[in-house]
């Protein structure tokens, strides 16, 4: 069924229409209310799971107005809600992502055998659960601490859009003691790769440890952060992503993220 849309009123002459009213492709706005990522959104599309004010739509491509309203079908709800997002206290010398010659991916991990005895998920592990696992972020490869590995669009997205802004923890162990100076650079006032890094919140928690947390993710961000300082960072651990911590959760062990929790 081909969408409707209503012709615009008639004027006297061409006026371009306000920014908010321009249509937007129906994937992309998808993605940004979150129902999905755009590679999911292109998929429902082309099986007919989404309507559009009621309307079905299957075709790639279509734009729509930014407030009409898009519902996706049950088949598309009930697939989502049968995705998988794993939490995994990830040790050192294991990859977050694609495989590295003599190293590990972290999703190796993921086993009937090292899920943690005291996740309280009734979810039933499977081998179907491992497929389209992905990381939503990196963790670097001499770093530990939580990493979240999902099979939900939305929750990759959440994690790793353009703008995030969703709060990460951090334990450091450095070599070196801060100035207040460097405290108030690590703060703010550094720039990595030519950009102003955003706001962090930094603690100089013991004779050896800061705490930090930021709200981006630059590459091998925080021991570049110490470096500029100063400070060589010897241990990385990530304690938090937004409302989760990692808790008690053992080295090299994982479990489910509960139906009720959200990051």
């Amino acid at each position: 069924m081909q969408p409707y849309f209503p012709s615009p009123p008639k004027s006297g002459g061409h006026k371009t229409p306000p920014e908010s009213m321009e249509k937007v492709r129906l994937s992309k706005l998808m993605s940004q209310q979150g129902l999905c990522s755009r590679r999911e959104a292109d998929s429902y599309i082309e099986r007919g799971w989404v309507l559009v004010d009621g309307e079905r739509i299957t075709e790639l491509g279509t734009k729509i107005g930014p407030m009409q309203q898009i519902k996706l079908d049950n088949p598309a709800q009930v697939r989502q809600q049968g995705r998988v997002t794993i939490l995994l206290n990830k040790p050192v010398g294991y990859v977050s992502g694609q495989p590295e010659p003599g190293y590990q991916p972290a999703i190796s991990l993921v086993t009937q055998e090292s899920r943690f005895g005291g996740d309280q998920s009734e979810q039933h592990f499977s081998p179907a659960h491992l497929k389209g696992l992905a990381p939503a972020g990196r963790l670097d490869i001499d770093s530990w601490g939580l990493l979240v590995l999902t099979q939900d669009g939305r929750i990759a997205r959440q994690l790793i859009g353009a703008e995030p802004g969703i709060e990460k923890e951090y334990l450091v162990r450095v070599q070196g003691t801060p100035s207040k100076s460097a405290l108030g650079l690590l703060h703010h006032g550094l720039s990595l790769d030519g950009k102003v890094l955003k706001r962090a919140e930094v603690a100089w928690q013991s004779q050896d440890q800061l705490r930090i947390i930021l709200r981006e993710g630059r590459k091998r961000q925080i021991r570049r952060m110490c470096e500029l300082v100063g400070l060589k960072v010897t241990a990385l651990k990530r304690v938090r992503i937004g409302k989760i911590k990692l808790g008690d959760l053992p080295l090299g062990k994982w479990r489910y993220l509960g139906h009720e929790e959200a990051f």
